[in-house]
């Protein structure tokens, strides 16, 4: 049975690969990622890598790899449908039929359709209806003309069915408007706007298509942020605002906002590496999908106290995925949007600077309620301060925050080391002492490659990057389509990944390893897992598989053997005729 690729995202958001694969083997954190003895082979040094960021896994030993459906079936010699079945029944998940799973590919198409007739809809209300009030409010928030035209900013009319009537005479059914959530039906039968009277913001996917909507009351009543619910298309807790914009940015770090105003003020200041949350806290799975983005957070939420709150638990979030984050401490200013409009963008740049980790915010914060005069008091303070300290993995990092907690509450020192490392042992958290890279050294075998030209090796190289472009960066690499052919590859395996991708492109879903689980053998998952592995610690940008792609045609006279050759051939070609 084939199962459709929204499907097996969605399977695969449900089934995080290290918590299905840490009920089989014991894991250990390496930085962003964990490590195990591998399963599939005998060993006694840990070779196998969890990989959370891309949601795979792969043994630098055996090259056994894939995704979490590989992993199951492997580990319970199981057929694709079958651990399928298995995931789908320990996350709750329903099964589709291929019947419903052809309707609910028809029915996404035309809730993007219908979004982005709704978008512009918004948009031209907002810009020449009569009601100005929209267009108003966002004059007001000093929002210029080029960034409510980026955002596509718009103004759901104040009447019950003034959207509904226009898509209705556009030929979208009242069904597909109830299923898009753009209307409701009321209880007498009758369907009515779901947005009305409302600002409005497109919520854009990282390959352009409107995916819903958030909306924005212009007086005081409820309420007052209202989100597109649960589509076929849309899921809030999975999607981030304005990361559409935040993915091109050339930063390494990445700021998370509390709000569409929030974001929208940053982008216009001149950083567009800003993303916020649909109107809830941070998911497992919107982390995740950062780490593909960024290499740590910044957190810029309000300094009141629902605010810090929601610092707290974005920082349990981003430590969970690995991620490292700092917060942004604002003074004279309850949010980034009054900051930058009070004291200007030179001066939020330096906050940014500023920023301090989320260790010291944590440990800052563990004397909150307590009155550490008292006895008592000061014991729940040392057994709050033990808990943050012995999460810190680096030993020598944990000597400088243990020091300074030490000495900021006039704890003992020598108590404070005996506690923390109580409880690091009874939390089996010093299990291995080898570093990620010793793993790497003594561990990697490179996949077996019979004698071949410079040339070959070359193509071969650059063939590896533009398919891990494409494995890691999906929703970027559409243009790669009009780009190269299939038959442009030199491998069978990698010509059939191409085809998929390209399909995916033109039905407009989600690609990735499990959406050829089924049509691939384990042994082709682990290949492509492989490459991915490999090429995890350099970054790769649309600049440099562009060079790629050229590099794939006769008559580039440089040899490349290893990945370091291929990026000095990149960084000599600058622009596209080199």
């Amino acid at each position: 049975m084939t199962y459709s690729d929204d499907f097996l995202e969605q399977l695969r958001a449900a089934c995080p690969m290290e918590t299905i694969a840490g009920n089989y083997v014991n894991l250990i954190r390496r930085g962003r990622h964990y490590v195990c003895n591998c399963p599939f082979h005998s060993e006694k040094s840990p070779s196998c890598t969890i990989f959370p960021d891309t949601q795979s896994f792969y043994c630098f030993g055996c090259g056994a790899g894939g995704d979490v459906i590989t992993w199951v079936r492997r580990m319970e010699n199981l057929e694709f449908t079958d651990a399928v079945k298995q995931l789908a029944e320990k996350s709750g998940l329903q099964v589709p039929n291929d019947r419903e799973a052809d309707r609910r590919a028809q029915l996404r198409t035309r809730i993007f359709a219908i979004n982005r007739e709704t978008a512009n809809f918004y948009f031209r209300n907002l810009i020449a209806g009569n009601d100005k009030r929209g267009l108003q409010y966002f004059v007001s928030r000093q929002l210029k003309p080029e960034t409510i035209k980026k955002y596509g900013l718009g103004y759901a009319p104040d009447s019950w069915n003034t959207l509904t009537d226009h898509l209705l005479k556009k030929g979208f059914t009242e069904e597909e408007l109830l299923a898009a959530n753009v209307a409701h039906r009321s209880g007498k039968g009758n369907l009515y706007d779901a947005f009305r009277g409302r600002v409005m913001f497109p919520i854009v996917d990282t390959r352009g298509a409107v995916i819903g909507f958030g909306g924005r009351v212009l007086d005081d009543s409820q309420p007052k942020y209202l989100n597109t619910a649960k589509t076929p298309v849309f899921d809030k807790g999975r999607n981030l605002f304005s990361l559409n914009f935040a993915k091109d940015s050339s930063s390494t770090h990445m700021i998370l906002a509390e709000g569409y105003m929030d974001v929208i003020a940053i982008n216009q200041a001149g950083f567009s590496n800003v993303v916020a949350t649909l109107g809830t806290a941070i998911t497992p799975e919107q982390a995740r999908k950062l780490t593909q983005y960024a290499k740590e957070m910044i957190i810029a939420y309000d300094s009141d106290g629902p605010g810090q709150q929601a610092t707290q638990k974005a920082i349990n979030r981003f430590s969970e995925v690995g991620m490292p984050s700092r917060i942004l401490h604002m003074t004279g200013a309850k949010d980034p949007d009054e900051f930058i409009k009070k004291y200007g963008s030179e001066r939020f740049r330096l906050l940014l600077e500023q920023a301090g980790d989320a260790i010291n915010f944590r440990l800052d914060r563990c004397e909150n309620g307590l009155d550490t005069n008292t006895e008592s008091g000061k014991v729940q303070l040392l057994k709050r301060v033990v808990s943050v300290l012995a999460e810190i993995q680096n030993p020598l990092e944990r000597e400088v925050y243990l020091s300074r907690t030490a000495n900021k509450w006039e704890i003992s020192a020598e108590v404070l080391h005996q506690q923390v490392d109580r409880t690091i042992r009874s939390k089996r958290r010093l299990e291995a002492t080898k570093e990620w890279k010793d793993i790497i050294e003594h561990t990697v075998r490179p996949e077996p490659q019979q004698p071949q030209s410079g040339n070959h090796l070359r193509e071969r190289k650059a063939e590896e990057r533009i398919l891990f472009y494409i494995l890691s960066k999906p929703e970027e690499s559409a243009w790669i389509v009009d780009e190269i052919k299939p038959e442009q590859f030199s491998s069978a395996l990698f010509q059939q990944v191409l085809n998929a991708f390209q399909e995916s492109v033109r039905q407009q879903t989600s690609f990735s390893l499990s959406s050829m689980g089924d049509v691939l053998s384990e042994g082709e998952m682990g290949k492509l897992s492989g490459i991915a592995a490999r090429n995890q610690e350099v970054p790769v940008t649309k600049e440099e598989v562009q060079d790629c792609i050229r590099a794939l045609h006769p008559g580039v006279p440089e040899t490349v053997e290893t990945n370091d050759d291929l990026l000095k051939l990149i960084q000599k070609k600058q622009h596209p005729n080199g």
